[in-house]
């Protein structure tokens, strides 16, 4: 930083799943940019997020300073007594030592702005923030607020969505506040070439056929793993299939070895359309780029690299326990013409097959469903929310 540069702090929270922490570090990212062409001011960040979350790995991967604080989770349920099981009960218990912490971080950095993107861990630093008058910006990936931020918006100046049907979720006082971004997605989602991925010798040389991604999101999907495992050599017989499982285990042992098992056990033919893999980070880009499909859940975070890069999906809402949000974006989606919905208690490897046959089968059913997912993109997203940010920053500096 120069002497002509002044110092802009701003501290970053959200996570438990990428499908929080990833709009995050895609909003970091376009502040950077944002400084650079701006050349007065110099960022910091630091990220406040949960010890297990898979925030703390984004964001060190980031090269952000990375704090941790105890949270918990409020568990839904459709019966009154649900709501007090003892996981609720300990985790509200967790929640003023969580504050504590987010307050010791929040005066020893000193932030000018907190941008908040949901998840549990977020609610501590906000309250903090609040607290200690710092402002909050905060941001809804989903078509319908989450619980979290519910919360978070008491305590917000600025309130942003993905989608405008959030707002109705919003209390009447604080629609004012809100305002629509889209939700931002990886730049390295972009830059991907589908030649990278094929000289790592991932798969064989069966350029003919079409490519399938699959993915259950970071932390894996029980239920589209197996019904990947059933299908998996008829599923061959159609594409190549690029899988990530996730970081799940089986009797002790990693799932994705057991999934490398199943590869041995295919015809020799077969192995080298399969490729499997427990987490996917700076390869991501050219694994799209070599998808012509994806298989996966419907959270906000996945749906926006889609619409963002036009890939036709399948995808399978994960089952909620209260809020309906998967289910819900995959709706909005498939209106669009830009996906399929399986639900998960019809997914079965027969189920997968027929979709996957139905999609790869039919070059212009693709090409519709990708100028259809095109047609959902918000491509200046991270940029409109991080200059949202700077905004308030310098409002109050």
């Amino acid at each position: 930083m120069t002497r002509s540069q002044r110092q802009l702090r701003i501290l970053v929270t959200g996570g438990g799943s990428g499908g929080h922490a990833t709009p995050a570090l895609a909003t970091v990212a376009a502040i950077k940019t944002l400084a650079d062409r701006d050349g007065t001011w110099q960022p910091t960040f630091l990220y406040v997020g949960s010890y297990g979350g898979v925030e703390r790995q984004l964001a060190r991967g980031a090269a952000i300073p990375f704090t941790a604080i105890a949270t918990g989770k409020l568990r839904r349920s459709h019966h009154l007594l649900g709501h007090f099981s003892w996981r609720n009960l300990l985790d509200a218990l967790r929640l003023p030592w969580g504050v504590a912490q987010a307050l010791f971080a929040v005066i020893r950095f000193r932030p000018h702005v907190v941008l908040s993107t949901g998840g549990f861990v977020c609610v501590p630093s906000v309250i903090a923030a609040w607290f200690l008058r710092v402002p909050v910006i905060t941001h809804e990936q989903t078509v319908q607020m989450g619980l979290a931020n519910r919360i978070a918006s008491r305590f917000a100046r600025r309130i942003a969505l993905t989608f405008d049907s959030a707002r109705d979720d919003l209390p009447a006082r604080l629609r004012s506040k809100a305002f629509v971004t889209g939700n931002p997605v990886r730049p390295i989602i972009f830059n991907g070439q589908r030649a990278a991925t094929l000289a790592l010798g991932v798969f064989g040389s069966d350029e003919e056929l079409p490519t399938l991604y699959i993915t259950g999101g970071a932390q894996g999907a029980g239920h589209i793993n197996r019904a990947v495992a059933e299908a998996l050599p008829d599923l061959l017989g159609l594409c190549r299939v690029f899988h990530q499982c996730g970081r799940q285990t089986v009797d002790h042992v990693p799932l994705v070895e057991h999934l490398r098992q199943d590869r041995a056990a295919l015809p020799s033919h077969l192995q080298d359309r399969y490729y499997v893999a427990d987490f996917v980070t700076d390869e991501i880009g050219d694994i799209y780029a070599l998808a012509d499909a994806v298989v996966s859940r419907s959270g906000a975070g996945t749906l926006a690299e889609l619409f963002a890069l036009g890939k036709p999906s399948i995808l399978i809402p994960l089952v909620p326990t209260g809020g309906d949000e998967q289910r819900r974006n995959a709706q909005h989606a498939q209106q669009a013409g830009a996906a399929i919905i399986i639900e998960q208690a019809d997914l079965t490897g027969d189920r997968l097959i027929g979709a996957v046959r139905e999609l790869l089968t039919n070059r212009e059913m693709r090409k519709a469903m990708s100028r259809a997912a095109t047609g959902l993109a918000k491509p200046n997203a991270a940029r409109e929310l991080a200059q949202a940010a700077i905004d308030l920053a310098t409002r109050s500096d």
